[in-house]
């Protein structure tokens, strides 16, 4: 035991050193852990910012123009007042995502119970902004005629009061969700494509035959691999937590993050390994390439990250629990958005280790005969 330990560190240190020469590589992983989680988490925005709003007032009344005024930033943009030849024109060169028509007399037919209709035109060219744009609208539109219709006549004051209580994400910032996922989407690809490509490197310079003639066992060439790879990135992941997450980004990270951090050094034995298992099989960088796009890239999609596990069918969510990367975005996210402790987060521990321990003797057979061909 202490041979292999002893093994396996000196060629873990050969991999830190190949790794520091590759100035590409070595780029590429700090920038997937730095510039890219800030990028994924602010580059795209779930919340309705500056949306460009007109409004036709044909009412001219006192809650036509409470209405008007209740758009504001940062959701919207100050409300521009059209004239109804000034619509077409003005959607159709997009300056206006949302254009809110008030009727003549809408006033009047509100407190007289008559349901006047307000119309909402809504340019869906940018899908996203405008299909939370319109349920936004709508809640602003429904929170302000409320209020009027309490205040001119009491009497018909809603029976139920709604109450909301958001948890866990209390600003309902995509920021906090988007950039954690990211990180925890990064450590599965990085860490496959890091351990694959060490071992693309070494065959394709020539140094996998020098191995073979040293006193060295497979098993000692992959675990120092495993933990050559897996340390980088493992490092790299409490760059991103406490400096990008919650130093740039601001995220609170409710749970304990040394917990995380050793779940998620349990679920790199199973990427690192899934990594050298691709590399055995790829004879060239492009190849890993392509295994990458189509086994990795799914399993990330599908593992619940980007969108919940249980959107998917039944039968691919029950094949998805035989992946250990379902089972650490569920024990990540439970940590870092829900703060659970092990008792909570055990059972997920136990199938990542348990799948992850299977999957990695399945790929130490296949490295054995891997490098038997070059023998």
């Amino acid at each position: 035991m202490g041979r292999f330990l002893r093994n396996s560190l000196t060629l873990a240190r050969k991999e830190w050193i190949s790794l520091l020469r590759d100035g590409f590589m070595l780029g590429f992983v700090i920038y997937s852990f730095t510039l890219s989680v800030y990028s994924q988490a602010t580059g795209v925005s779930h919340e309705l910012r500056n949306g460009a709003i007109a409004v036709v007032d044909e009412d001219r009344s006192p809650l036509s123009q409470r209405l008007v005024s209740s758009f504001h930033g940062p959701e919207f943009q100050i409300p521009v007042v059209l004239r109804h030849e000034q619509v077409d024109p003005g959607m159709a060169a997009a300056r206006y995502t949302f254009v809110l028509d008030i009727p003549p007399d809408f006033q009047a037919d509100v407190l007289a119970g008559r349901g006047p209709t307000l119309q909402v035109l809504i340019d869906a060219t940018a899908m996203m902004q405008a299909g939370i744009g319109a349920g936004t609208i709508q809640g602003i539109l429904d929170d302000e005629i409320g209020r009027f219709v309490r205040r001119e006549a009491p009497e018909s004051a809603a029976p139920v009061a709604l109450q909301l209580r958001v948890a866990f994400n209390e600003a309902l910032d995509t920021r906090w969700f988007t950039g954690t996922m990211s990180v925890v989407g990064n450590v599965t690809m990085l860490a496959v494509l890091l351990s694959g490509a060490a071992l693309i490197r070494e065959r394709e310079h020539g140094t996998l035959e020098h191995l073979l003639v040293m006193p060295v066992r497979p098993a000692e060439i992959m675990a120092a691999k495993v933990l050559a790879n897996g340390a980088v990135i493992l490092a790299l992941t409490v760059v991103a937590l406490y400096g990008v997450l919650r130093g740039v980004l601001g995220v609170p990270l409710a749970g304990s993050v040394p917990l995380f951090l050793a779940g998620t050094a349990v679920y790199l034995f199973f990427a690192t390994a899934l990594g050298i298992f691709l590399g055995t099989v790829a004879r060239s960088m492009p190849q890993l390439g392509l295994l990458f796009i189509l086994i990795v890239l799914p399993m990330n999609m599908l593992s619940g990250g980007f969108t919940p596990l249980e959107s998917e069918p039944d039968w691919l969510q029950t094949a998805m629990q035989l992946s250990p990367s379902t089972h650490y975005v569920a024990f990540a996210q439970a940590i870092l958005f829900r703060g659970a402790g092990i008792a909570v987060v055990w059972p997920r521990f136990a199938a990542t280790a348990g799948i992850g321990a299977l999957f990695f003797l399945w790929s130490l057979a296949r490295f054995r005969r891997h490098l038997a061909t070059f023998r």
